[in-house]
């Protein structure tokens, strides 16, 4: 099962009580998701309340209950979002034909998701939603693994290299290692702490070298 295959278990996964049909039911949702990134992005997704979003938005609580049955349902939302926004653009990028080899390939792609830790509203918090309780079934994957699968299967289009279940489980172990690596890059510099970038993508590198080939780094 590849991330394409997965994206709808996904968005099973988010329980809207009522999905958006009109431009402007639309629009409000975008607005409430909105809301809950600047609180999350202000406060920690921790301290998030219905409440804090409907006084952001300026909507009533009412509004956010709609369309939302409670805060973790908002959460994962947002998550699926951001999931959204980096998941097409990092599985372009390692597919780009202006990368030489796969650490260029890699090192694109993981630049793509050290930009929305910077610049995407509730990503630093938040990041794709697998720091919240989502309790995927044995069946589902989680938010970060599709990232992961969407990058590998990019890299093994992309350079031809051999799938395999035991290349997953390491390829994805080193997007969870760069993630924590990241995500302490930017617990206390919005802009990222270089020297935790640089060791989390020598990392990375480390375990995957031994397995999808050595790349002179210069």
């Amino acid at each position: 099962m590849t991330a394409h295959d997965t994206i709808d278990q996904v968005e099973t996964r988010i329980p809207l009580r009522n999905e958006p049909v009109q431009a402007r039911s639309t629009a409000r949702l975008g607005t409430l998701l909105d809301a809950a990134a600047a609180v999350v992005d202000e406060i920690g997704f921790e301290r998030l309340t219905t409440a804090m979003v409907a006084e952001r938005a300026g909507a009533s609580i009412g509004t956010v209950y709609r369309y939302f049955p409670d805060r973790i349902a908002l959460l994962q939302a947002l998550g699926a979002r951001n999931l959204e926004r980096v998941l097409t653009r990092v599985g372009d990028e390692v597919r780009r034909p202006e990368h030489e080899n796969w650490v260029a390939a890699l090192s694109a792609a993981m630049g793509i998701l050290v930009g929305a830790f910077r610049t995407e509203p509730g990503f630093r918090g938040l990041r794709v939603g697998d720091v919240i309780d989502l309790r995927p079934t044995p069946t589902e994957r989680t938010f970060k693994s599709i990232v992961a699968g969407r990058m590998l299967d990019g890299l093994i289009e992309r350079f031809g290299f051999e799938d395999s279940p035991q290349l997953r489980v390491l390829f994805e172990s080193a997007v969870e290692v760069s993630d924590a690596l990241a995500t302490r890059a930017f617990a206390f510099d919005p802009q990222g702490e270089e020297q935790f970038l640089r060791i989390g993508f020598e990392v990375t590198y480390g375990m995957l070298a031994p397995h999808l080939g050595e790349v002179d780094l210069g």
